[in-house]
């Protein structure tokens, strides 16, 4: 099966053209992306273009747009181009993928054609620096939190990626490397993810060069990390203040109709009016579901009953073991517990499972 290889490269060293050299032998097509390194590394493309002759393309940005531009311009040119493709691996240029490596991840986009594949390294190695090991760590907690993903190797660049998700990730928002980050959040209710095991390479600090930029691009990664949560903190708010508009609004009309039960009948009809509110935008903005509305709408349904009662409950006992703090503050720590709580649940089940190889 057809699957080219993709690696876009910015300013790298003789790494470079040993990895070139070595992947020419098999029979695959290769997709080099010189992403702006200017005039001082035009010997060294030409010495690239030389080597993948016959045997793949090298495209170029005038100027450096980022690792994720850079895979979006291969993966128009992989789907243009090449309509044979089942899909493409990505590798870095740096030197930290070996031609075996790159080849199991080939042979297991092969084996799940529908499936992202991730070369994942083992980062509880003596030699490993403690910032990548720490970064990794980190990354993959709030992954799993804020997305359900539980994946080994969050940073890889070495994946394999099916035709139909590089259509999907074009319109994927991202240009350096929180693209990368995008790219497995995308994943979710949508394709599985296959792991497979790789060598971990880390070169001496004098000889390993980086672009990724600690401050800058560790803070647009987390972003998008916590953008879906930030959404659900958004939805909840605005569902507050229309349930609140709502409830002020009827109580002006219901009032002068039944003065005993005009309240209680303001606070439910606004609740479910903010509660439909609420659903509308989990479902469509929040979590993007792709659950049946009406299988959703059940579960979401429950979930309130249950997180309602669950509050009573907590606040009464609470109040009982607490009865030196007031009763507001035992309820905003309660209600606020519970909106973590929430959110879990609903991401994890209310609008639909998360599909993971």
């Amino acid at each position: 099966m057809k699957i080219p290889i993709i690696i876009p490269a910015y300013e790298p060293d003789e790494r470079f053209i040993e990895l070139l050299s070595a992947l020419v032998v098999e029979d695959n097509y290769i997709v080099v992306i010189d992403d702006g390194s200017g005039e001082k590394y035009r010997p060294l493309f030409d010495q690239v273009n030389e080597i993948i002759d016959g045997k793949g393309v090298l495209l170029r940005h005038e100027v450096n747009k980022g690792k994720g531009r850079a895979l979006k311009t291969a993966f128009r040119y992989v789907l243009n181009s090449i309509p044979d493709a089942i899909g493409a691996v990505t590798a870095d240029s740096d030197g930290q993928h070996t031609k075996d490596c790159i080849m199991a991840v080939c042979a297991g986009l092969e084996k799940h054609p529908n499936s992202l594949i991730l070369g994942v390294r083992h980062f509880d190695e003596e030699d490993i620096p403690w910032k990548s090991r720490f970064g990794n760590t980190l990354t993959l907690k709030v992954m799993k939190i804020v997305s359900g993903l539980s994946i080994s190797d969050t940073q890889t660049g070495l994946r394999g990626i099916p035709r139909k998700f590089m259509e999907e990730l074009l319109n994927v928002e991202g240009e350096r490397y929180e693209y990368e980050t995008r790219m497995l959040l995308e994943t979710v209710n949508k394709y599985s993810i296959v792991e497979v095991p790789i060598k971990t390479i880390y070169d001496s600090k004098e000889n390993h060069q980086t672009h990724f930029h600690p401050f800058r691009d560790s803070f647009k990664i987390y972003k998008v990390l916590f953008e879906r949560f930030f959404r659900f903190v958004f939805s909840s708010f605005s569902s507050f203040i229309i349930d609140i508009v709502l409830f002020y609004l009827l109580c002006i009309i219901l009032k002068p109709w039944n003065s005993s039960f005009y309240a209680a009948a303001a606070t439910v009809i606004a609740r479910i009016a903010s509660a439909t509110c609420n659903y509308s935008f989990n479902y469509i903005f929040v979590f993007r579901s792709k659950e049946k509305k009406l299988i959703s709408a059940g579960k979401y349904l429950a979930l309130a009953v249950v997180q309602m009662g669950c509050s009573a409950l907590l606040v009464t006992l609470a109040i009982h073991v607490f009865p030196y703090i007031n009763e507001s503050i035992l309820k905003m720590i309660v209600d606020t517990a519970l909106f973590f709580v929430s959110y879990q649940i609903q991401k994890r089940f209310v609008f639909g499972g998360i599909r993971h190889a």
